[in-house]
């Protein structure tokens, strides 16, 4: 079965978060109402591009996989209804320590994969997309210090975090993909 969209967008190849950055652009020059199929191969591109979605205000409809190819398919909002949000506590890589130091949990929420290659020593791995689903795995007492490799995954978890009640998150910025520190692996 094929689905009626009404513009394509080709972002196989790409990872994060440059399938949620061409996905913006594109959403910006669609009509209210049209639907958006985003073609992706990053497996990653599932959790990003519906919580980026959702934090947006457009429809995430669904994905559907064909030879190995997400397609991905949002339906645009109102501009009106529209407003970018963005986590309002962040602290820099070179804070991490510190924070982590006191007691706070370093949550890595790439992949598994990203994670397996390269994360830092003591940091919890909890993808984006099976957050929702391991909240229990979080003590809500404790400082959740999110990172991930650019800062947009882990802004999106730190937002799913606070609105299940976490009262103690922050969002590490700009995230592994400048961190000047060691990475262990877990090959």
């Amino acid at each position: 079965m094929s689905i009626k969209a009404d513009v394509q967008l080709d972002a196989k190849g790409l990872a994060c978060p440059m399938p949620i950055v061409k996905t913006k652009k594109a959403m910006s020059n669609l009509a209210d109402g049209q639907i958006l199929e985003v073609q992706a191969t990053d497996k990653g591109s599932l959790a990003d591009l519906k919580a980026w979605s959702e934090s947006v205000g457009h429809q995430y409809i669904g994905t559907v996989v064909e030879n190995d190819v997400l397609l991905h398919y949002i339906r645009k909002s109102s501009n009106e209804e529209i407003e970018d949000i963005t986590f309002k506590h962040t602290i820099s890589n070179e804070e991490l320590f510190d924070r982590a130091s006191k007691g706070g949990t370093i949550l890595d929420v790439r992949e598994e994969a990203e994670y397996a290659f390269g994360h830092i020593e003591g940091s919890k791995s909890i993808p984006l997309g099976e957050l929702e689903d391991r909240l229990d795995e979080l003590d809500k007492d404790q400082e959740i210090l999110v990172i991930c490799r650019t800062g947009t995954r882990s802004d999106l978890a730190a937002q799913k975090l606070a609105e299940k009640g976490f009262t103690r998150v922050v969002n590490v910025l700009p995230g592994l993909s400048s961190w000047k520190g060691d990475l262990s692996k877990k090959i």
